[in-house]
């Protein structure tokens, strides 16, 4: 049976068709998800995160063992701060990305994603060894809940009470804790803690669909009241956002806007099969000679020996998306790759897609540079892709 978040309730009375993601029963979309889509692009969305997984590590040593079990360098990350990295195995094979966010000197908190959260904890515990620290399992006690859209800003401004702690690093800081100085300064990658629709939360400026956005985290019981916290501010957020056409989102509006973005998915784009390197996210990987990480022998080999695929953007004509496992082929009908997903772009009004071909297709004087046209089998007939740069769509700043 699957878990159901703190928000499932409102979800439901919502009209939300709901889906299994992860081990979570969450929500695929409300009505049409065009308009979910859109909304998100144009004014804002909202979305019900609760099923991402939460682990606080805490204790004097929490720096140095997550720049141990993670790829990145963590402890050079500044208190209110995040950092987006990959926990991978010794042969560099990723068991996720996940965001890391800098609480205090010795507290962080790590948000993978929701299928990979039981192998991360598990893998994060395996690696603790002699450093001082404690690991807490938090998945099944936080909600977490996106604002996500050009509006985002004025929804958060309405709905953040108080400022109660923004370190001078997240860019949210002024003198007088001003809500105000706190939404607009907030940087990319940042957050801070105050309390929203009169709960205490954590806010951060993050998101997964290539818009601007806030992302709160909020304890289940914060009120004393078992769900209420996630509900008030969920509710708090719909009323503030009705002026914008705020709409209720779910993850099918969710994955067109991160395909958009060029973002990888776990499962699709990232996999126990494939390296930082392979997936174009080799710079992730802190490996000078001091940085002494799980898998850093496998990256470090695959830079400089270079990797046997490379993941790569594709896009089409008319109305007929390429799906993930799809086969990528070049212009003399040779198999070079693979789609990994892929879709019809709500925003540009044609199809997308991201997927792997071999390096040597995608090397100079290969069939898969940028610019080239290759060929994807969609249920047996053959459709021409243009290789293009990722991202498909970048917002206007």
């Amino acid at each position: 049976m699957s878990n159901e978040t703190a928000l499932h309730p409102v979800h439901a009375e919502l009209g939300a068709k709901f889906t299994d993601f992860g081990g979570w029963d969450m929500p695929l979309k409300y009505g049409k998800e065009l308009e979910e889509h859109r909304a998100v692009r144009e004014a804002v969305g909202l979305f019900d995160l609760s099923h991402m997984g939460e682990v606080r590590v805490t204790g004097p040593d929490a720096a140095a063992f997550l720049d141990h079990a993670l790829i990145s360098r963590i402890s050079a990350v500044k208190v209110g701060k995040a950092k987006y990295s990959m926990i991978c195995r010794e042969d560099g094979g990723i068991i996720d990305d996940l965001i890391t966010y800098v609480l205090a000197p010795e507290e962080y908190l790590v948000v993978p994603n929701a299928g990979n959260a039981p192998a991360v904890f598990a893998a994060l515990t395996e690696r603790v060894g002699d450093f001082n620290v404690t690991l807490v399992d938090q998945t099944a006690d936080i909600s977490l809940i996106a604002v996500q859209g050009p509006k985002a800003a004025d929804v958060m401004l309405q709905i953040v009470d108080e400022v109660t702690d923004a370190p001078e690093a997240s860019g949210a800081h002024s003198d007088d804790n001003s809500v105000d100085a706190a939404v607009a300064g907030l940087g990319y990658y940042a957050a801070f803690q105050g309390t929203v629709a009169g709960v205490p939360a954590i806010i951060a400026r993050t998101g997964y669909t290539g818009e601007d956005g806030f992302e709160i985290f909020v304890d289940n019981d914060a009120t004393g009241v078992p769900s209420e916290a996630p509900a008030k501010i969920w509710a708090a957020a719909l009323a503030a956002g009705e002026q914008y056409g705020v709409l209720p989102c779910g993850l099918a509006a969710r994955d067109t806007l991160r395909l958009e973005a060029g973002m990888p998915l776990y499962g699709n784009e990232l996999s126990l099969d494939l390296t930082p390197v392979d997936a174009g996210l080799g710079i992730l990987a802190a490996t000078k000679s001091k940085d002494k990480f799980v898998g850093r022998e496998a990256i470090i080999a695959a830079k400089e020996q270079g990797t046997t695929q490379i993941r790569i953007g594709l896009a089409g004509e008319g109305k007929r998306a390429a799906r993930g496992g799809y086969e990528i082929r070049d212009a003399d009908g040779n198999r070079i790759g693979e789609v990994t997903s892929g879709a019809l772009s709500p925003t540009l009004g044609h199809p997308v897609a991201m997927g792997y071909v071999t390096t040597e297709a995608a090397s100079e004087g290969g069939s898969a540079t940028e610019g080239s046209t290759v060929i994807v089998d969609i249920r047996g007939k053959d459709f021409p892709y243009t290789v293009i740069a990722l991202p498909f769509y970048s917002r206007e700043k």
